[in-house]
């Protein structure tokens, strides 16, 4: 059975926005996260995304391509997600208009777990707080791989929020990175 995976970059005091929507400026992004996030997504054929940043990634993404200004990084990950299967989960869309892309309105608990059992690689969230969050209160996520950078920002918004009930998890892998980023991957111990 394939894995749902959380890939997030926090900061030392668990907050993966700063204070307004989309704040992100203060993640540590260089190279070396380029390439851990290349690393990651080989094992993965299936992103999640709730209702904003699907829009959001759609928007960025699909306008890559044919800018001049695009990295060789950044246009081999618009290509990547071109290629794979696109789950955006939200009561209040009507359709997805991205290639390979549909729509979950209902039941996720019920949608993630057939998916899980369905043949591929893992799937990912990528972002997506609140959508995390949501799964996390269904205990549906089974790896986080969190990136955990070295700055305090004193308020924004949580990753873990309301989680229901104490989750252990096992840790499998940690390394640090030039930038004193720590990426560490955690496995649901259920």
């Amino acid at each position: 059975m394939r894995k749902l995976v959380l890939y997030m970059h926090t900061s030392l005091d668990g907050c993966v926005e700063g204070g307004n929507p989309w704040d992100i400026s203060w993640i540590s992004y260089n190279q070396e996260l380029e390439n851990y996030a290349v690393e990651i997504l080989q094992d993965v054929d299936t992103v999640l995304w709730g209702r904003n940043t699907f829009l959001g990634m759609q928007q960025f993404w699909t306008s890559v391509p044919d800018n001049p200004e695009s990295s060789e990084h950044e246009i081999s990950h618009a290509r990547w997600l071109e290629n794979t299967m696109k789950i955006a989960v939200s009561r209040s869309m009507e359709e997805v208009d991205w290639q390979n892309s549909r729509l979950v309105k209902e039941n996720i608990a019920e949608e993630v777990t057939n998916l899980k059992k369905q043949p591929g690689k893992n799937m990912i969230i990528l972002g997506s707080p609140t959508l995390a969050q949501s799964l996390m209160q269904l205990d549906l996520i089974d790896e986080y791989r969190l990136t955990v950078n070295p700055v305090v920002l004193g308020s924004g918004k949580p990753l873990f929020k309301d989680v229901p009930n104490k989750m252990d998890l096992k840790l499998m892998d940690s390394r640090v990175f030039n930038s004193g980023v720590v990426g560490l991957t955690y496995l649901r111990d259920r």
